[in-house]
């Protein structure tokens, strides 16, 4: 899109976006954002759209996952380490069971917004705008906390950029190293699922003590020490995404610097709608959340809106439906993108579609509803002859009581033990690992069947 500008979307039908009352203080804080250096790099959102497009084609598995919304009271380096080393457990569980690389994208330094199904809500009687997340608004019920405030964005940029700053160096300094896969388990998984994890660290270490005998390279060593690591987010709040958005030197394209990948939600997915234009100029990795009612049609609009070229890696299409609506919903999409020859990554996001308030009044999705989803996808895929190419999830390494079930089997009664979500619940360390290893089982099944199809 060679005469698209960054700032186009303004002319075009916003949704799920707060209405601030300061204009002057908005455009000060956006002035002053747009100074800021980007948080991503051009090249980091290329590499990656080039790891999407080995998804896309089964030579590698998207595992994307992390908080419903960061908070800002919530904020540490111990909270950014859980998080990163459970996707790191959940990472090696899917490599062993797949046999293929697993790009690791977290949902973290930047997915500060959400969209909510009221713009109000009502706590006794009262009235207030919903909270929109930490950069726009506080979880407060007060009036003065659930004002929109432009400021709450340069807390977001700086909250981003000590995130990734700690990312980058738990990827590259060491503590990713896969010789330390047992480390990674301290003081962090129990019961059944710590003796699966163990079992499968064992062979690891069996297998690169062989590998070190054998005269490993120097430069394979190296390689076993890092990982790549990378960041997503909702792209939600346009004011921020069009103040760090910049012209990349080096190919003259426009790049979103406040995440490499982003993705457009389920309730601002509108083909002629502001998050789609947006997204369309950005040279990153887009999302597209489909939900139930995407149509056929809708989704052919919008392939060739975000990806006219048609090229691999750059369009992940993110399916919700909700456990036992996925063999309603999915065949007919994908015969939509088979009919346009489109290029894209399936993902599974099995979290959004199946949430529920429990019988003791608290938010909560069911495990069992979550794996039930997951195993849906794959089976439509299979029936279908296209490829699974990743899951979505939310998930925290802290051990939270938000989604009920799993080995631990968290009840609604023991949800207000941890519950620490300011909005959707999310999956806790256990249950993170429990679902990584049925994950695991599935694309093991699936490699198995694609082995014995070619050997006959």
């Amino acid at each position: 899109m060679t005469d698209w500008k960054k700032s186009d979307w303004r002319n075009k039908p916003r949704v799920q976006m707060p209405d601030y009352t300061d204009a002057a203080a908005l455009t000060a804080v956006e002035a002053k954002l747009s100074t800021y250096p980007p948080l991503v790099f051009a090249g980091e959102a290329r590499r990656l759209r080039s790891h999407l497009a080995d998804v896309s084609r089964g030579d590698a598995f998207l595992l994307q996952g992390g908080d419903c919304a960061e908070s800002f009271a919530a904020f540490s380096a111990d909270g950014i380490r859980d998080t990163f080393k459970v996707m790191l457990q959940m990472a090696v569980v899917l490599t062993f069971g797949a046999k293929v690389p697993v790009i690791k994208v977290g949902r973290m330094a930047g997915q500060f917004a959400k969209p909510r199904s009221a713009p109000t809500e009502v706590v006794g009687g009262v009235e207030l705008p919903s909270y929109r997340g930490d950069i726009i608004n506080d979880l407060e019920f007060t009036p003065e906390s659930r004002m929109p405030n432009p400021d709450k964005m340069l807390q977001a940029y700086t909250q981003a950029a000590g995130t990734l700053n700690l990312l980058r160096a738990f990827s590259t300094g060491g503590y990713a190293d896969i010789h330390k896969v047992h480390a990674w388990t301290l003081g962090f998984t129990a019961g059944h699922e710590a003796e699966k994890y163990r079992a499968m660290a064992e062979q690891i270490s069996d297998t690169l003590d062989f590998m070190k005998a054998a005269g490993m390279s120097e430069e394979a060593a190296h390689a076993l020490e890092t990982v790549e690591f990378y960041t997503s987010h909702e792209a939600l709040l346009l004011e921020y995404e069009e103040a760090l958005t910049r012209v990349d030197s080096t190919s003259g394209k426009w790049l979103a610097g406040s995440g490499h990948m982003v993705w457009i939600g389920d309730r601002t997915r509108q083909p002629d709608g502001a998050h789609v234009e947006f997204c369309a100029g950005v040279q990153n990795p887009i999302g597209l959340k489909c939900g139930p009612t995407m149509t056929s049609g809708h989704l052919k609009a919008l392939m060739a809106k975000l990806n006219p070229t048609n090229e691999a890696g750059r369009l992940s299409l993110i399916a919700r439906f909700g456990a036992g609506s996925v063999g309603e919903h999915l065949p007919r999409l994908i015969k939509a993108v088979e009919e346009e020859g489109a290029k894209v990554t399936w993902v599974c996001d099995p979290m959004h579609g199946n949430t529920i308030k429990s019988s003791t009044g608290y938010k909560t999705r069911p495990f069992e509803s979550v794996l039930r989803e997951v195993r849906e996808f794959f089976g439509v895929h299979n029936a279908e002859g296209t490829i699974p190419g990743g899951v979505h999830f939310e998930i925290t390494g802290a051990d939270v009581t938000e989604c009920t079930g799993g080995v631990r089997a968290v009840t609604d009664e023991d949800l207000s033990d941890r519950y620490h979500t300011a909005c959707d619940p999310r999956l806790n360390a256990s249950q993170s690992l429990e679902l990584a290893f049925l994950v695991s089982e599935e694309l093991s099944a699936r490699r198995s069947k694609a082995q014995a199809a070619q050997s006959a």
